[in-house]
């Protein structure tokens, strides 16, 4: 499909091709401003495509909405991607310190909810 507009433009892929058919991460708990680089292995890894770009820019520490605007990709789809690069290990999440993981915060929450 081509983007309207002239016969030179890039083509169009519409989001659910890049995941499959998947909305929704395999992993939970990714935030938009969650800080993630890539393996070092990562590079030398057989990735095409998205999850190729997303170790490239992963070099250094980046943001799930810095490689979405990075890509020109919704967050949602960069969300289901990066969810599988982490699950095979190909990039790893940053915590910051002083930074407290979500399931922690989210058992917090429900705690105080209880009270």
């Amino acid at each position: 499909m081509i983007r309207p507009g002239g016969e030179g433009d890039d083509p169009v892929v519409r989001p659910f091709l890049l995941t499959g058919g998947r909305t929704e991460p395999m992993r939970d708990g990714l935030r938009i401003e969650t800080q993630l680089y890539a393996a070092p292995a990562a590079l030398s890894a057989p990735l095409r495509f998205e999850s190729r770009r997303i170790v490239e820019l992963c070099q250094a520490p980046r943001s799930i909405a810095d490689l979405a605007a990075a890509l020109g990709v919704p967050l949602g789809v960069v969300r289901v991607i990066v969810a599988d690069l982490i699950t095979d290990g190909f990039v790893l999440v940053h915590h910051l310190p002083g930074e407290f993981p979500s399931t922690l915060v989210e058992r917090i929450r429900d705690r105080v909810r209880a009270l």
